[in-house]
């Protein structure tokens, strides 16, 4: 994953970019595959790797094959970077400590759904069957976004198509 994504970042033709930015996004669900988290790799596979890579060859379609060098100094981009990012690490600091037992979600929520999800649901991985079964209408709402969006993009590469 680490030379997938240095080759993204030093290569100056995007055909080749968004290829090896479909290559990472089946290598990252892989590795959530290992991990046993099934769900969120299919939702990799599919938004990272199909959808994504389709929406990006249509905007090649219509655009140039190659990076073209920047007109314009970028230290204020970065500037900017750099500042929200400060701002986000500074956020986290009033978070609770990574995987401290005593917070709200370990003590009141997770508890339920590892005692009770098997026996409520039938599926024996935890995050599927919350997902599936215990937020399933919220699942179905962001697939729907998903579609949405992505329907969006299309009409609008279309429209584009259209006037030319």
């Amino acid at each position: 994953m680490a030379i997938t994504t240095i080759g993204i970042i030093k290569l100056k033709n995007l055909f080749s970019v968004v290829i090896l930015s479909t290559i990472y996004s089946f290598l990252m669900a892989s590795l959530l595959l290992i991990f046993d988290a099934v769900d969120v790799a299919l939702t990799e596979a599919a938004v990272g790797a199909g959808i994504s890579t389709v929406l990006m060859l249509s905007v090649l379609h219509y655009t140039k094959r190659n990076e073209e060098q920047p007109k314009h100094n970028s230290i204020i981009a970065i500037s900017v970077c750099v500042i929200v990012g400060g701002l986000l690490i500074y956020g986290t600091y009033g978070l609770p400590a990574f995987g401290a037992a005593d917070t709200p979600l370990h003590t009141h929520v997770s508890s339920q759904y590892l005692a009770r999800s098997l026996t409520e649901t039938g599926v024996p991985n935890v995050v599927t069957s919350v997902l599936a079964s215990y937020r399933g209408f919220d699942t179905l709402g962001e697939v729907i976004v998903v579609f949405t969006a992505a329907i969006g993009v299309i009409s609008l590469l279309r429209k584009n198509k259209q006037e030319d």
